[in-house]
This record gives C-alpha cells, structure tokens and sequence, in this order.
C-alpha cells in the first residue's frame, strides 16, 4: 500500500510519464522504499485499472509515445485515506541484516569484533551519504531526517555492544592468565 501511497502522492503534486515518476524515485526517495522501475510500472497500470489514474499518450518529435500519468478524483480520495491510514499506524521495523547477531556467539571473539567494526564502518559511509544529500523541499526533508536519525541510533548501539565484546574479551583473556597463573602456583606448592 505505501508504494501506491508513494505513486498516488507524487501524482498529485504533478502529472508525469512513467520515466518521470521512476526517476524522481530513484533520485530523491530511495531512502522510504524499493519500488523498481518493473513494479511502478505494474503497479502504474494497475491502478489506471481501477480508476485512480487516467493515462494520455503523448508524443514529442519521432519519439515514441509516452503515456502521462493523472490523478483522478477517486485516486484523489485514496491518496487522502492511504496517507491518513500510514501516518496514523506503527510498522514495526524489522532488521533483516540482524539474523547474524542471533549467531554472534558461534565466532571467536575476535573475529565477531572485526565482522561488527566492518558494518560500522559501511554505516558511517552510509551516514555520511545521506548528511551529504541536497536538502529536499517541504515535508520530503523528514524522510532524510528520520533515516539519519536512524543510522546514527544504530550505530550508537552498535559500539556499545563492540564495547561490551571488547570487554567481556578482555576479562576473558584476563580470567585465562589468571587461571594459569593459578594452576602454575598450584603446581609449585604442589609437586607430584
């Protein structure tokens, strides 16, 4: 529902082609969805189906024809119930990228150390693209601002869970010298 939400909005600021609306897409809102080129162009045809769009074929030139895109008045009274539904609900967010730490405890210490400072290192490039993006007009600002609001919390959390790895491997590794050192006092006050 939100790709139509997404599709439906855009249409209401403006009527496009296809090519248009996909671009704008790929330029200025990857960061709230992964509608591809193939699904806008389903989903586009779909929704002329069932009334909220209205297409007219255009030509420029010897160009091939380009069908333009234009809301209609039922998917006007959609785009306002779709965006009241999405800003009114709570979508939990699911970390697919997480499955590993369910396993971190299988790796040797250090090895979970450097696997998690390389996607530290990957999130702080991300951060960095996105505080890097032009500002966006409008309310569209708030999707950058929430996705790097995100990225900084998660890589918040991030070193502190590092932090608790690098210490509870240091206490390890001390623990172990200390039971060596324990077991070689041990064989010297107590020899066979």
């Amino acid at each position: 529902m939100d790709d139509r939400l997404l599709l439906l909005g855009l249409l209401r600021q403006s009527e496009m082609h296809g090519y248009q609306l996909y671009e704008f897409i790929e330029r200025n809102l990857t960061t709230c969805t992964n509608l591809k080129k193939p699904s806008a162009y389903f989903l586009l045809s779909k929704m002329e189906a069932e009334g909220l769009v209205e297409v007219q074929e255009t030509r420029t030139g010897n160009r091939p024809p380009r069908k333009v895109y234009r809301l209609t008045p039922e998917g006007e009274r959609l785009f306002w119930q779709s965006l009241e539904e999405n800003l009114a609900q709570f979508i939990p967010t699911v970390f697919v990228g997480d499955v590993g730490l369910a396993f971190l405890d299988q790796l040797p210490s250090q090895r979970a150390l450097d696997l998690l400072q390389r996607r530290q290192a990957a999130m702080q490039m991300y951060l960095a693209k996105l505080e890097a993006l032009p500002p966006h007009r409008g309310s569209a600002a708030l999707l950058i601002q929430h996705q790097i609001h995100h990225v900084r919390s998660e890589l918040a959390w991030l070193a502190s869970l590092i932090a608790d790895l690098q210490s509870a491997s240091q206490s390890a590794a001390l623990d172990e010298k200390g039971l060596k050192a324990l077991e070689n006092t041990r064989s010297k006050s107590n020899p066979k």
